[in-house]
């Protein structure tokens, strides 16, 4: 029992989800991330299940401490998104949330490409219907605007996949590198996943048209199977490094501009993934540490600045930073619990994300990438002002909007609450968070370097903030929709499509006016023969001259006859 792989028991639970209502339906839910997580703590260490498939040997189960690190997290966001969403009645919804996770899960312990590529799949079908679950014509098309992409991403999985088990005669998941074309086609394939710059817009397309509790969940488990694949195939690759720094500081900009709050969080999660994937190129015990240990905090910090703000949604039917503002008043939890979500992702000292950031920005130094370990610190000072401060800002204090609502249901807050929970306890003591990476490393956060580091940004962050705002600097909220590299299949290459169409469609006139000339040219042709003195005129003929010529032609028939005779 306690080798079952870790997905079957949330595959079982969508089933009996199904197939039952209410209360019985919420307890299935919320024992199942519990059970399984006592159940992976039981574990040993280093478990496989192989089977051969068409001669080839396959490891749909594999246990190490990567993929058991990122099976405790996913148990953990489960269980709270869980939490979050028991008052929602929709059997759509809660289904799909357990195969969702399920297929996480899957993906995290697969131990070949081949079972990667189903579950990776999964995670793409299960994952669309909590933004279908919107109801609206907006999650319709971003949907499936997201499904496509998906798709794409599995596509290049499995082709990377054929090309690998060709080259190395294996489908074993290790490490995979750029050599050849199997290591690029499953590098781009991870990359979509992990909102690489270019590939990123499906994320901010997407995720803030999903459902209040859809949003939770899908900021969970989609990006950071991702960043665990790229962490097993890609570690110490360069490339990730510059990518990653990239991923850290573009968002900012689009973030700081959005209205949307709901988005400038997908823009924040691009940030944060950033981190990850330097601290992964980096490749070092200490950087892939820090990758791991600040994916396990931001499924938390930044699951909760999605609750709160998926509350704000709920409780006023608003998310745009222009129509909010003075929530403080009537909604003081959750104003509390939104802060320090904003205080985690800031990297406040004490709070999760200070232990984990820290880390790889240390491992930047240390291997001479200054010049990144600079853009890291930029990013570290954006963070702050657009999910640090704009968020909690804008939402609760800022211009009055004479909202009065109350603090969200109490399992909602209770979700928020346990969150903001471990966000401190992370912070105040990292030792337990440390104690399950991947490396035993001995690492202090806690120095006079980085702690006085860290509060100067934050102080001359915040101060920033405050001066741009005080003197009418800092972007206004406006409601419109911000567009960025998504302006080219949504604007550019859509205007190309209707132009080409449009030529098309003159062009198919003009043929078709072409042709009908013709035939009515062919079909007055054929009237006019048809008329009298035309050469089909049928003209009438006396009965005995028709008799005559019957006679010569049956005459000339028997002359020929005679003579092939003779």
């Amino acid at each position: 029992m306690a080798e079952l792989p870790a997905f079957v028991p949330f595959f079982i639970a969508a089933l009996l989800a199904a197939l039952s209502r209410g209360v019985l339906r919420a307890t299935i839910m919320l024992v199942v991330p519990i059970i399984g997580a006592i159940q992976l703590y039981l574990l040993p260490e280093t478990v496989t299940v192989q089977v051969v498939f068409f001669d080839y040997q396959l490891m749909p189960y594999r246990v190490d401490k990567l993929s058991l690190m990122f099976g405790y997290l996913f148990h953990l966001a489960a269980l709270i998104a869980i939490i979050y969403s028991l008052h929602v009645r929709d059997t759509l919804q809660q289904v799909v949330a357990l195969l969702y996770a399920g297929s996480a899960l899957g993906a995290v312990f697969a131990g070949d490409l081949l079972t990667l590529f189903v579950f990776w799949e999964c995670l793409a079908f299960s994952s669309v219907f909590l933004i279908w679950a919107g109801r609206t014509q907006r999650a319709y098309a971003a949907g499936m605007r997201y499904l496509l992409v998906q798709v794409l991403s599995g596509l290049l999985l499995l082709a990377g996949a054929v090309f690998y088990v060709h080259d190395k005669g294996t489908l074993q998941f290790t490490y995979l590198g750029l050599q050849g074309a199997a290591g690029w086609l499953i590098f781009i394939a991870l990359g979509i996943k992990c909102a690489f710059p270019m590939l990123h817009n499906w994320l901010t397309d997407a995720y803030p048209e999903a459902t209040v509790t859809g949003t939770v969940l899908l900021s969970a488990f989609t990006t950071k199977v991702a960043i665990y694949a790229l962490a097993r195939g890609y570690p110490g690759t360069e490339l990730l490094v510059y990518i990653g720094a990239a991923m850290t500081c573009f968002p900012i900009f689009f973030a700081v501009i959005e209205n949307d709050l709901r988005r400038v969080l997908a823009y924040s999660m691009i940030n944060q993934l950033g981190f990850m994937v330097v601290g992964i190129g980096i490749g070092t015990a200490l950087a892939v540490n820090g990758a791991i240990a600040h994916a396990f905090n931001d499924v938390i910090f930044k699951g909760l600045l999605f609750m709160a703000m998926g509350a704000v949604l709920q409780m006023t039917g608003r998310i745009n930073g222009s129509d909010l503002g003075g929530l403080y008043k009537t909604m003081p939890k959750t104003t509390l619990l939104c802060i320090i979500g904003a205080a985690s992702i800031s990297a406040f000292p004490l709070f999760s994300g200070f232990v984990s950031k820290s880390m790889v920005m240390v491992a930047a130094l240390e291997n001479n990438f200054n010049g990144v370990w600079l853009l890291l610190l930029f990013a570290s000072a954006g963070v702050f002002h657009h999910a640090g401060i704009k968020i909690p800002y804008f939402a609760f204090f800022a211009h009055d909007a004479g909202l009065r609502v109350s603090d969200p249901p109490n399992n909602m807050l209770l979700a928020m609450l346990i969150a903001a929970v471990l966000c401190i306890a992370i912070g105040v003591y990292p030792a337990a968070l440390y104690a399950l990476l991947p490396y035993e490393l001995a690492y202090s956060p806690y120095d006079a370097t980085h702690i006085l580091t860290q509060t100067q940004l934050l102080f001359f962050s915040a101060l920033a903030f405050v001066w741009l705002n005080l003197r009418g600097y800092y972007p206004p909220e406006l409601r419109a929709i911000n567009l960025d590299t998504d302006w080219f299949y949504r604007r550019f290459f859509a205007a190309v499509i209707v132009s080409v169409f449009a030529r098309l469609t003159r062009l198919d006139r003009a043929i078709r006016r072409h042709v009908m000339a013709v035939v009515y040219r062919c079909l007055n042709l054929l009237a006019r023969s048809n008329n009298e003195g035309g050469v089909l005129f049928s003209r009438s003929r006396p009965i005995g001259s028709m008799v005559m010529w019957v006679a010569v032609l049956l005459a000339a028939y028997l002359f020929i006859s005679f003579v092939e005779h003779f």
